[in-house]
């Protein structure tokens, strides 16, 4: 196996693919459940940050650190915002108006949005070969939604497909600073703090309420398609940035357009063979990109999960070993050295 293609399989790219996975398969589910959009974005998200903070309580026999300093509080909170909050809400709304295969398709916008923010406002850095990987898996995206050249887009429903895909992209680049923290309280957080409020907004706009067994698959629906997937993308954004998170997270509305057509038995056309053609191309670029040159790490003081590694080589109190994942506060001593990396927690440096 080529050496770049296995340090992303055994490094944080399967996460990011099993997060697009579970997200997109939620999108035509969740259209099949035919409930009211405040309603449903409730739902789902309260299950996530349910179920999550009932696992974490089970695993850890209790509260333990969350690995998140007070001034995180911002990014999480801007987080929930657009992305528990605004986001699902346009989605719902935009699967009203629109078929689940065409806007399970329509949610690649999120890719191009979040690079766009990650490379203009956070100065993500992004060589040719992802920005054209980029541009393959956008095009993917622009053949699959079929009708986008014409009312496809200008539609309704796709206008609000798109406002979700802008409020996720938002969430992701937000979410980055705080990806070093428990990724577990980071996503149950966001459900509980978004689920109660969607489900609020819905009470006080007196939308008619589902039934029983709908509102219990929603809540088991939310916890793996939000939930489960958003542990996932953090773990992801750990070690790859927003961008190329993003771009494999680009795979989910491919994934959830399948889905459609199997679930709804929606016309299978040429335009999924091309898309998915080009999405593929896209996706290869990223798998097979080796970044690497000289770089210098600045002293930093920070907390989140590692082992010792070439980049965590301090002391401690107590005997650990290198190879068991531990969680504490650590400084990074001044380090210039050259190899591979992506833009992840410990290289933000210029280009």
């Amino acid at each position: 196996m080529n050496p770049a293609v296995a340090r992303w399989v055994r490094g944080p790219v399967v996460p990011a693919l099993a997060a697009a996975v579970l997200f997109g398969v939620t999108t035509p589910l969740a259209k099949q459940l035919a409930l009211p959009p405040f309603e449903l974005a409730g739902l789902l998200y309260l299950g996530s940050g349910v179920g999550l903070f009932s696992y974490r309580l089970l695993r850890d026999r209790g509260w333990t650190t969350t690995g998140l300093a007070r001034s995180d509080v911002k990014w999480l909170s801007a987080s929930i915002i657009f992305g528990g909050i605004l986001a699902p809400a346009c989605l719902m709304i935009g699967l009203l108006r629109i078929s689940a295969t065409t806007a399970s398709l329509l949610l690649n916008f999120e890719s191009l949005f979040t690079a766009l923010i990650a490379w203009a406002i956070f100065k993500e850095h992004a060589g040719a070969r992802i920005i054209i990987g980029m541009l393959f898996v956008f095009a993917g995206g622009v053949v699959l939604s079929g009708p986008f050249g014409a009312r496809g887009f200008t539609s309704t429903g796709a206008v609000w497909i798109a406002f979700a895909c802008l409020g996720w992209a938002l969430d992701n680049n937000f979410t980055r600073p705080i990806s070093g923290g428990d990724s577990l309280f980071i996503a149950a957080t966001k459900g509980l703090v978004a689920g109660t409020i969607n489900l609020g907004i819905a009470i006080a706009i007196s939308e008619p309420v589902g039934a029983r067994g709908k509102l219990v698959a929603s809540l088991f629906l939310g916890l793996a398609g939000y939930g489960v997937s958003l542990v996932l993308f953090v773990l992801s954004l750990r070690g790859l940035g927003a961008s190329r998170t993003g771009a494999y997270f680009a795979s989910a509305p491919f994934i959830g357009g399948v889905f459609a057509l199997i679930v709804l038995r929606e016309p299978f056309s040429a335009s999924i063979l091309m898309g998915g053609a080009l999405m593929l191309i896209g996706v290869i670029l990223h798998l097979t990109e080796d970044h690497r040159h000289e770089h210098e790490h600045k002293s930093m003081t920070h907390t989140h999960s590692h082992v010792h590694d070439e980049h965590h080589q301090h002391q401690h109190d107590v005997p650990v070993a290198g190879t068991n994942s531990h969680t504490h506060e650590h400084t990074h001593a001044p380090l210039r050295h050259h190899h591979a990396h992506f833009p992840d927690i410990h290289h933000q440096h210029t280009h």
